[in-house]
């Protein structure tokens, strides 16, 4: 049996730097910086366009704001575990949007009080709106086909949607498939009316 204690760091080599002195915070701190980095880098490739996959999901242009914001937030605390940033953070985004939907105590805000990183300019969500012609289509479609269309024009794959969402892969394929008559027959309609 042995009555060595884990903790007695005498069998450490005389020349070994105990875990908490300068050098292992020197590597904390180098790694911090690095996770830092990478995070930041992250943030600003995935904001906006999570921001615009909320919007295509039906979400107003304050809420995905909002929403968008609080994913990055967590996204960022929990860093270092995550495997897949990118869809971790559409998904956590995605479901915070549906829970939104369901809290139906919350009155929407009319204007943004003021500027925000994501939203520098508030006046210019009417522009914006009009160069993204397709969220009257999207507007109009039912909301699990909205919710798949979104993912796919944010670039995920049927396989990836039905793996983020828990749902079938001919579910998602379905619903795909219906969303894309249901764009044809808007465009067509579109088309005969101009």
């Amino acid at each position: 049996m042995n009555d060595h204690d884990p903790l007695d760091r005498s069998d450490r080599p005389a020349t070994a730097p105990p875990a908490d002195g300068p050098v292992a915070l020197e590597e904390r701190l180098r790694l911090r910086r690095e996770a830092d980095a990478e995070f930041s880098a992250f943030y600003r490739a995935t904001v906006r366009p999570l921001v615009a996959f909320l919007i295509n999901q039906g979400a107003g242009i304050h809420t995905a704001s909002d929403i968008a914001q609080e994913t990055m937030t967590s996204a960022y605390r929990r860093w270092n575990d995550l495997h897949a940033p990118r869809a971790w953070a559409y998904k956590v985004a995605s479901r915070a949007f549906v829970r939104r939907i369901a809290d139906v105590a919350e009155d929407p805000v009319e204007e943004v009080p003021e500027p925000t990183s994501l939203l520098a300019r508030p006046d210019a969500i009417a522009e914006w709106e009009a160069r993204h012609r397709v969220l009257p289509l999207l507007r109009s479609l039912p909301p699990r086909q909205r919710q798949v269309l979104a993912w796919t024009l944010a670039g995920f794959t049927p396989g990836d949607i039905a793996d983020q969402l828990g749902l079938p892969n001919e579910t998602v394929r379905a619903s795909l498939r219906k969303a894309r008559r249901a764009a044809a027959a808007y465009l067509e309609t579109r088309e005969e009316e101009l």
